[in-house]
């Protein structure tokens, strides 16, 4: 049966220190995202970049075989427990071409 994709969409706090508190959580959010990878979760994803070319926020898209797989993620998901995303949109996808 083929998992459930979702479309994740998030924008970063914007205060002062945001970049520099996206910065200090990075390493532990790439940890997780290569987890997500080893366990076929993760299929893709990346930093949104201003005009200036600095991070502002992220863009994965995600399969999980339920949507209380995708609530746990969550719950520990650092970009989110560290309030890195301040804005986020979690939305039903399907990959082109995915068997």
């Amino acid at each position: 049966m083929m998992m459930n994709q979702y479309l994740v969409i998030a924008y970063d706090f914007t205060d002062d220190g945001a970049l520099e508190r996206r910065m200090a959580v990075r390493p532990a959010h790439l940890e997780g995202t290569r987890q997500l990878r080893q366990t076929g979760n993760y299929i893709l994803g990346g930093a949104i970049l201003d005009d200036h070319g600095r991070m502002i926020g992220s863009t994965m898209v995600l399969q999980f075989d339920s949507d209380g797989q995708l609530e746990a993620w969550k719950k520990q998901e650092p970009y989110i427990t560290q309030h890195i995303w301040e804005k986020i949109e979690i939305r039903p996808f399907k990959v082109a071409g995915a068997i």
